[in-house]
């Protein structure tokens, strides 16, 4: 039996029931794979459902403005999908008057669209024969095969690519893309996959050698770096606190915050104290600091790790530009601010 027959075989039994796949509208499919970029499914489900509710067409949410949308967004983290694909529905919607591209090279016009999610896409609802590769399939195939090269490298990318190319059902693209997905997710796991049950027991290499915990490779990453964020929670006697949007590029870009200090290593009061006497916004006020949060906690992302206190400045008077703590978690924020304003309940 072919490696194909195999998949789609065990996909037909074993697949989860989810949404996007009772649907071949393409705005449904693009929303799931975009929500699923380095999101497990069991977390990215409520916010399909979510963003599908609010925004059921893509008319819908090329009309929202991009607060609403990163206001759903939150707690999904790599804001800049939310930002792409915001970008994205308005082209759909200005530009080809709510028609989403029908074919592989065109989906890649989409901000945010790559090479797997234009594969998905153009297989899933137009039956296009274009294989897609993501993390799931990097791992199949590099233990099947008893492949090396690192998936993390250009060569690895075109030779995984071509290979799944190879392999690709031409008769239903569709469901052996998704299939060799779910297997990946399902039964190939990234550890302590359970092999007794595996329907490529008798012909894979990594079972065969006993090397699967070394497949894929992949290339180390840089040094994650450290960053220590002092935010500042200003309180005035007329309960309003101050948030600032974050400008310039970025992963928090256009999310809210509170005002922030960054320091090379962690501020003790008094040094903390000296930044705050120099600050604009504090002239001409009376005020006390307090540390919210002994113990800095760590908020963790794929390239730094970010060290992080919140102090609390009480001012004696209202400031310029002030919100009122009620309306605070209206504002769309990274979840470690929104984490903050849950726990300390205005």
């Amino acid at each position: 039996m072919s490696f194909s027959k195999t998949l789609t075989d065990w996909y037909s039994v074993n697949k989860r029931q989810l949404p996007w796949r009772q649907t071949t509208n393409p705005y449904y499919i693009w929303l799931s794979e975009i929500i699923l970029q380095q999101t497990q499914i069991k977390q990215g489900l409520p916010y399909y459902e979510d963003f599908v509710t609010t925004f059921p067409t893509v008319f819908d949410l090329a009309h929202a403005n991009e607060a609403e949308v990163l206001k759903l967004w939150q707690g999904l983290g790599y804001y800049s999908r939310a930002r792409n694909l915001h970008f994205a529905a308005k082209y759909v919607v200005n530009e080809r008057d709510g028609v989403f591209p029908k074919t592989y090279k065109d989906l890649l016009k989409l901000k945010g669209v790559g090479d797997y999610t234009a594969s998905a896409i153009a297989s899933i609802c137009y039956n296009e024969v274009s294989a897609v590769v993501d993390g799931n399939v990097y791992r199949l195939l590099s233990r099947y095969f008893g492949i090396y090269t690192p998936i993390n490298s250009s060569k690895g990318a075109k030779e995984f690519k071509a290979l799944a190319q190879e392999l690709i059902d031409k008769k239903d693209p569709a469901t052996f893309n998704q299939a060799v997905m779910e297997f990946g997710a399902v039964q190939c796991k990234p550890k302590s996959p359970d092999c007794s049950v595996c329907p490529f027991i008798t012909s894979c290499y990594a079972f065969g050698k006993d090397v699967i915990s070394d497949l894929p490779v992949k290339i180390k990453a840089a040094k994650v770096t450290k960053k220590y964020f002092n935010f500042l929670v200003f309180l005035t006697p007329s309960q309003t606190t101050f948030l600032e949007q974050r400008q310039g590029k970025g992963i928090w870009q256009n999310l809210y915050q509170f005002p922030l200090i960054e320091s090379k290593s962690a501020l003790t009061q008094a040094q903390l104290q000296l930044e705050l006497d120099n600050l604009e916004v504090l002239k001409d006020h009376t005020y006390e600091v307090s540390l919210y949060n002994k113990d800095e906690i760590v908020h963790k992302l794929s390239h730094q790790h970010l060290y992080t206190r919140f102090w609390i400045v009480d001012v004696d008077t209202n400031i310029k530009g002030g919100i009122p703590v009620t309306e605070v978690e209206d504002f769309p924020v990274p979840i470690l601010i929104g984490n903050f304003i849950e726990a300390f309940n205005f």
